[in-house]
């Protein structure tokens, strides 16, 4: 199984964080650039402050730096949080692998000795 420790302390925020369409909206949003908030709630339904609650949870688990820029919040994703949730996600992502691989080599081994007495079966008649 995984090794638990390995685990950063921050990973139930990001995953939380992503978990809602809004933010991971904005998180394609930023890849492209850096953005204003105006910027980022633009393509929205929602209020201003919606958005900036948006922000809120995508910068307390790291995923978004703001800097103020006068008047002006200018927005930057941070990758370094994406690249934990990714690494945390591989893992299991082999795992599961493998296990499907092994999966596969059973299910391909009973094909074959059904296979082989369907067979033998035929020859008898």
């Amino acid at each position: 199984m995984v090794n638990q420790s390995a685990v950063p302390l921050d990973l139930d925020a990001i995953f939380a964080a992503l978990a809602h369409p809004i933010r991971r909206a904005i998180l394609e949003q930023l890849a492209a650039g850096d953005a204003t908030v105006g910027e980022l709630a633009e393509p929205y339904d929602v209020s201003l402050p919606a958005i900036s609650r948006h922000l809120r949870v995508l910068e307390d688990a790291g995923l978004l730096h703001v800097e103020p820029e006068g008047r002006v919040r200018r927005c930057q994703i941070e990758v370094g949080p994406l690249s934990a949730a990714f690494g945390w996600l591989t893992r299991y992502r082999v795992l599961w692998e493998d296990r499907f691989a092994r999966l596969d080599e059973h299910l391909k081994e009973i094909r074959d000795a059904r296979g082989k007495e369907e067979h033998k079966h035929a020859r008898k008649k």
